[in-house]
């Protein structure tokens, strides 16, 4: 039985458009599939800690194909984890092994700072080898195929949005509380057990964090979707660890050219960035994007994010253009930043959609 409060939650499970776009999600959701992470931990891999950060790849590359594979087969119930034995070491192991790696030369974003973080030496994001957890609930705020949505949220993030909603997260004006990766796996089991549809990684930003989350989910033992909630401004790398381990990228697209990622939110060479981290959430999972309309920005940026994505991702992808804008933090210090949007703004938006040809938009 969901626990479920909102009447869009409870009709979104009857919309074909949602239910064909995120069709994985809703089986996993309701037991009907198994959640990427615990396929992950059933597919063997076989490294030596002394191997190449080079050879780990290589394996790692391979065993994404063969996850792939395995996932079909379980899907189409030609194969049952029953029959399978747990290995010594898994496809999760390794990628656990990768993001240790990285921790040492820190490049989980696409900034690629190179902070040691193994050492506790703090980056761009001021994250360091400790998880701090600002909150996690039931959110029944999110999309309604979510809700409610058991929302973790960590401290930090790669991206200074000066208009930032979650400011006080993202940018260290609070303290969060250390969670061990059993603390937090026993968590995520609790919030699905309190009937939660997902366990949603968000924050501030999840991506600093990857390390932490990907041995924090060796550790959970139920059913349900991993739901990876960022800002899309995260290296290949990342991505490629991402791939066999979330089922469901929900990535803000926030701006449609270079410059305004840089002026508002200090993000250099965003556009390439986001759009190839869309591009491998479309090829190994499910997408669900968030456009968030900025004032003045439909031209500049509304335009080419909605005909980007029906081009590339196709018209029927997910995707929510959010009116929800609002001056937060140092908004201020963008001129056009400063308001609200107007009515004829949301307006324009959804007539962009439409010429687009995007089918599967909400708002």
């Amino acid at each position: 039985m969901w626990t479920v409060w909102r009447p869009d939650s409870v009709a979104v499970l009857e919309d074909e458009r949602a239910r064909k776009s995120l069709a994985r999600y809703f089986d996993v959701m309701e037991d009907k599939k198994t959640a990427k992470f615990i396929l992950a931990k059933r597919l063997p891999a076989h490294f030596d800690k002394e191997d190449s950060d080079k050879e780990l790849w290589r394996l790692h590359e391979k065993l994404t194909e063969e996850y792939a594979s395995f996932e079909k087969k379980t899907d189409l119930k030609q194969e049952t984890l029953e029959n399978k034995e747990t290995p010594n070491q898994s496809f999760l192991d390794l990628k656990i092994e990768l993001a240790r790696r990285i921790l040492t030369n820190c490049h989980f974003c696409n900034r690629r700072c190179g902070a040691d973080r193994s050492k506790n030496k703090l980056g761009y994001c001021k994250c360091g080898i400790e998880v701090l957890v600002s909150s996690m609930f039931q959110h029944m705020g999110e999309e309604p195929e979510l809700v409610p949505s058991g929302t973790i949220f960590t401290m930090g993030c790669t991206m200074r949005c000066l208009h930032c909603q979650n400011w006080t997260i993202s940018q260290w004006f609070e303290n969060g509380e250390v969670y061990t990766p059993q603390q937090l796996a026993t968590a995520a089991e609790h919030l699905r057990n309190s009937g939660c549809r997902n366990i949603n990684l968000v924050g501030g930003e999840p991506t600093p964090w990857l390390a932490l989350w990907l041995e924090t989910f060796k550790h959970v033992n139920v059913n349900v979707p991993v739901v990876w909630n960022s800002n899309s401004y995260y290296s290949e790398e990342t991505a490629k660890l991402l791939a066999g381990f979330v089922d469901v990228y929900l990535l803000d697209f926030k701006y449609g050219n270079n410059d305004c990622a840089k002026r508002i939110s200090d993000a250099p060479d965003y556009w390439e960035a986001c759009t190839r981290n869309h591009l491998y959430g479309k090829k190994y999972g499910e997408l669900l994007i968030r456009v968030l309309v900025l004032p003045e920005h439909l031209d500049c940026c509304t335009r080419p994010i909605l005909e980007w994505i029906a081009k590339n991702l196709g018209t029927n992808t997910r995707t929510n253009i959010m009116f929800q804008y609002r001056p937060e933090w140092r908004a201020y210090e963008i001129p056009e930043l400063k308001r609200r949007l107007m009515k004829e703004e949301m307006a324009k938006a959804v007539k962009l959609a439409k010429e687009t040809g995007l089918t599967n938009f909400i708002t």
